[in-house]
């Protein structure tokens, strides 16, 4: 058994690492950028009020409306009405729409980034749920198991904070900021780690 365990370590060993610290992280930003990153841009951008630069620093009722439909409403859509509470929660939705996809993009604090965005998804699952009634909308919701992989909430979603997860658990890989900045982290690949006689 002993052999039969060496033999598949020389086989599968230089994919491993390869796979470990090149593909996988690399493929999971690559693929980050090719599906996400303009669904969070342009998801940010709506929340912009007018004014430039300038909109960064101020809440808008389109970004009021969508993070807290329900109070919005009961203010008359008036950004003006709402607390300091919900500013700060808009502000912050909307910086991290547009900072957190970008860390990741160009692998700098990559694992910091992909936590970040993944608590983000989770909160910002909630009005649409609860505030805009997904909770209650099969087609929204979705459901696993179903046969139909196009819910918005349990399907798409949940595929998108796995590929978070491969970036927070393994990193950026080594074409990134982050290697280039901190160098490598980690002493060497689990295979290793699992294979080692």
């Amino acid at each position: 058994m002993s052999a039969l365990s060496r033999m598949h370590y020389r086989m599968i060993a230089p994919l491993a690492r390869l796979g470990d610290d090149l593909i996988i992280p690399t493929l999971a930003r690559f693929l980050f950028a090719a599906v996400l990153f303009m669904w969070f841009w342009n998801s940010a951008v709506t929340k912009l009020g007018g004014g430039g630069f300038g909109a960064l620093f101020t809440p808008s009722f389109n970004a009021f409306a969508q993070i807290f439909p329900k109070g919005a409403e009961a203010a008359g859509y008036d950004i003006g009405q709402a607390t300091v509470f919900q500013k700060v929660v808009i502000l912050a939705g909307t910086w991290g729409e547009f900072i957190l996809p970008i860390l990741i993009i160009i692998g700098l604090l990559t694992r910091v980034a992909a936590i970040g965005t993944i608590i983000f998804l989770v909160v910002l699952s909630l009005p649409a749920l609860f505030g805009h009634g997904a909770v209650s909308d099969p087609a929204v919701l979705g459901g696993w198991f179903d046969g139909n992989p196009g819910g918005v909430i349990l399907d798409q979603r949940a595929l998108w904070i796995f590929l978070l997860a491969v970036l927070a658990v393994r990193g950026a890989g080594p074409l990134s900021l982050d290697r280039l900045i901190f160098g490598r982290m980690g002493s060497g690949s689990r295979m290793e780690d699992e294979y080692a006689v």
